[in-house]
């Protein structure tokens, strides 16, 4: 018992430092976000997590099928009429200068979670309207912290951008809550967004794919 109490102590110690250490660090930094990721990555909450996403009949088949979005071709789709949502995507992608992730091979339902997450994260943006500055990025992990259950890491992302707020630009902290309050009252009202397959619906107009989710953009 005590050497179970031993290991906890430890853990929630690395927990507590990993989060501080990403705090001191610049925004975006993939280093300790690949840290915190590895530190939360505990069997338990994705348990937790899997379970819930299973409760929906697309997410059970979601993790039976577990479809990936596969190799895209940005100048095809931004090549797509400009109202579609394959074209926003593009878009997005290269006007950040960003590629498709790649996640690994995938031979579990830990491994699906996990990668379905990561490839299709730009997509979210996209679908949530959420920019990829900052506030942004606060306003996607709290509609995370929603649609995902228990999810340590979407939280802790948004406790490090909080204690940031906090020791050094407190002047931040009404826009960082309203974008945490955006972002998780527009998760609330949409449809789950784990296991769609964002890739039958590249030709679709992005009004439509966001309708049919009742994803209600935030008012400025």
């Amino acid at each position: 018992m005590q050497f179970v109490e031993s290991s906890e102590q430890i853990w929630q110690d690395s927990v507590i430092e990993t989060i501080v250490n990403f705090t001191k660090a610049a925004d975006g930094d993939f280093e300790h976000i690949a840290k915190l990721a590895n530190v939360l990555s505990d069997s338990y909450s994705l348990d937790k997590i899997i379970d819930f996403l299973s409760s929906t009949p697309q997410g059970k088949q979601a993790f039976e099928k577990r479809p990936r979005v596969g190799d895209i071709d940005l100048q095809r789709l931004y090549s797509l009429p400009a109202n579609t949502f394959g074209y926003a995507y593009a878009q997005h992608m290269l006007k950040n200068n960003l590629q498709p992730l790649q996640p690994g091979l995938v031979e579990n339902d830990y491994q699906f979670f996990s990668a379905h997450i990561t490839e299709t994260h730009d997509i979210w943006h996209i679908v949530t309207g959420c920019n990829t500055n900052v506030l942004g990025e606060i306003q996607l992990e709290a509609f995370y912290v929603s649609q995902l259950y228990v999810t340590r890491f979407w939280l802790a992302l948004l406790t490090k951008n909080l204690l940031k707020a906090v020791v050094y630009d407190i002047e931040l902290s009404t826009k960082y809550m309203d974008a945490i309050a955006q972002g998780w009252i527009m998760a609330k009202q949409a449809k789950p967004l784990f296991g769609i397959e964002w890739n039958l619906l590249w030709e679709s107009p992005l009004d439509d794919v966001r309708t049919s989710l009742n994803i209600i953009l935030p008012t400025s």
